[in-house]
């Protein structure tokens, strides 16, 4: 069954080394809409307390006198969304060696839209609630959900040119860069030193196993989920170890392609001239071949790109749509919406996502194009950017995450932080959508 199959001919004008990464944040982002209209659903139905009450069940872990215990909530913000981060981690790892961010020509456009897009809205949100109980959530609307981003963007179709898809991850990519040294430095309150020293013990295991050359995935597997644990008890938050951890896979390949496409023909020529048995059954020596080809397949590939491939999937249909079940359902209630929305931390969220992110994205694209800093994307135009950067203002997954730091054991707070960032976001991606659809031309 093909996952892809309804939205499989948007991607013909995506460019080859995008279409795998742009299937999965595809997929991710119709997913989580999903997940978000049912959270929504739950959290406004006769089940709400049965809904709430299951995310604030306790899940205890025993070993000896050794006790580890959290609420279902927090496990899924803590421990899944480690994997989430650790794909994050890998995406920025591919993009700064091989990917849009490796040619600092090309990537200083969207790096420098993407530091303007978390600058002004941080600022805008900092006017309205300096010296307010909500201070503390400048970081929420910073952040980018780059799989309704692109989501939205690929839905277009051939009305938008791939250098435009491009952009838009670039971008993102380098947004998220900086949504996880904000959680790092900004939304860690108390450190505790001899973890962190555990925990910085076991990244230099991991850079150790890299540089020996170690491909095997299960030894990264065992002390990066050590550095996890390490992270969690040293206070900062466990997220980070994913994406700490997804520097230390190693990018190179055991052997170079070079002669690979010779040695599997030769291969293969000797698989052929085995006689077909009619019991559809492989001879011995074939089963060697085939092994043969599938160990040279694997030793031109990279651990860190198996992973993010084989991770994708998980992660769409499991870790963000969790997250967004147990993060998105908020009690609607239209009698006092109106009064949410008004609240200090609500109008700097909103405020933020949009014309923050529009001011920052297309605001220092445009100054940096008109003084010659960086380039257009090639036949893109400044009104397309201008659409590009009103999706930037869809802040769902990073946005909660963030606000869930920022406001934590506040529920009255989160809960207008959430309202703030589901209506921001579907503002900013309707406007978006629409001005890419019927306003915006390409070059």
């Amino acid at each position: 069954m093909n996952l892809y199959a309804p939205w499989e001919k948007a991607f013909k004008k995506v460019a080859t080394p995008f279409e795998h990464f742009i299937h999965a944040q595809t997929t991710t982002g119709i997913i989580l809409m999903v997940m978000t209209i049912l959270a929504l659903i739950l959290a406004n139905s006769p089940l709400a307390d049965e809904y709430a009450n299951f995310f604030h069940t306790e899940l205890t872990f025993n070993l000896g006198s050794w006790e580890l215990s959290h609420t279902i909530h927090h496990w899924i913000n803590d421990g899944l969304m480690a994997i989430f981060f650790f794909i994050i981690g890998l995406e920025i790892k591919r993009e700064i060696l091989i990917g849009e961010l490796s040619n600092i020509k090309v990537a200083l456009l969207p790096i420098l839209a993407a530091v303007g897009g978390m600058l002004f809205p941080a600022l805008i949100y900092l006017s309205i609630n300096a010296g307010t109980e909500g201070t503390n959530g400048w970081g929420i609307p910073m952040a980018t959900d780059i799989a309704f981003a692109i989501s939205a963007l690929v839905l277009l179709g051939k009305r938008i040119p791939t250098a435009l898809v491009t952009f838009l991850v670039a971008l993102a990519i380098v947004d998220d860069l900086g949504a996880v040294l904000v959680i790092a430095l900004f939304y860690t309150e108390q450190i505790h030193t001899f973890p962190l020293i555990l925990a910085g013990g076991s990244f230099l295991i991991l850079i150790a196993f890299n540089r020996f050359g170690i491909h095997m995935i299960l030894p990264y597997f065992i002390i990066g989920l050590l550095m996890w644990f390490f992270m969690i008890e040293s206070g900062v938050h466990a997220t980070i170890a994913g994406v700490i951890a997804a520097m230390a896979i190693p990018s190179k390949p055991k052997k170079t392609p070079v002669g690979f496409t010779q040695e599997t023909k030769n291969l293969l020529d000797e698989y052929d001239s085995y006689p077909v048995c009619t019991d559809h059954m492989v001879h011995d020596r074939q089963k060697r071949i085939l092994f043969n080809i599938r160990n040279g397949i694997d030793a031109i590939g990279t651990p860190s790109a198996r992973l993010e491939h084989d991770l994708h999937l998980p992660v769409a249909l499991i870790v963000i749509p969790l997250f967004a079940l147990a993060n998105a359902g908020i009690l609607i209630d239209f009698t006092s919406m109106s009064t949410t929305i008004m609240e200090p931390i609500s109008i700097g969220i909103i405020t933020g996502l949009i014309f923050g992110k529009v001011l920052g994205i297309f605001g220092v694209a445009w100054l940096a194009i008109k003084f010659k800093i960086a380039n257009l994307p090639q036949g893109t135009s400044m009104s397309q950017i201008f659409g590009v950067a009103f999706l930037g203002g869809i802040g769902f997954t990073m946005s909660i995450f963030v606000a869930d730091l920022a406001f934590m054991n506040n529920a009255e707070l989160i809960f207008q932080a959430k309202v703030g960032i589901l209506v921001a976001s579907l503002l900013a991606g309707f406007f978006g959508y629409a001005w890419l659809r019927f306003v915006a031309k390409s070059k």
